[in-house]
């Protein structure tokens, strides 16, 4: 007997969405090594977000409500752009780490946009 399989494993922006959390996740850890361990604890939290919104969404019974998680997902991925973008002038990250955020939360966001417009 396998483990169980939730429906949000199969939809690609939830793949995606993980991708980008596990990205934070190991940009955090440089964070910490050089002390700074608020900051990776906020990156940590907000790359989290977006996936678990769409995780806790696709179990809504209807699709108008599942929308409404989506669209939380959506601007969690925008706060994470807008925290690699103010961290990074603030001197806490550089590329490639900004880079990959940026892309990965771009992703992110455009095809959460698009399962928007499909289910709305």
């Amino acid at each position: 007997m396998g483990r169980p399989h939730f429906r949000f494993e199969d939809l690609e922006v939830w793949q995606d969405a993980s991708e980008l959390a596990v990205a934070c996740h190991r940009v955090a850890d440089d964070l910490v090594e050089r002390k700074w361990f608020r900051y990776a604890e906020q990156l940590r939290s907000a790359g989290l977000s977006p996936s678990n919104n769409i995780a806790e969404g696709s179990a809504s019974h209807h699709d108008k409500e599942f929308v409404q998680f989506l669209n939380i997902a959506r601007r969690s991925t925008a706060e994470l752009a807008s925290m690699a973008l103010t961290f990074e002038k603030i001197g806490f990250l550089a590329d490639p780490s900004v880079s990959l955020i940026l892309e990965l939360a771009d992703k992110v966001g455009r095809k959460l946009t698009n399962l928007i417009r499909h289910l709305g």
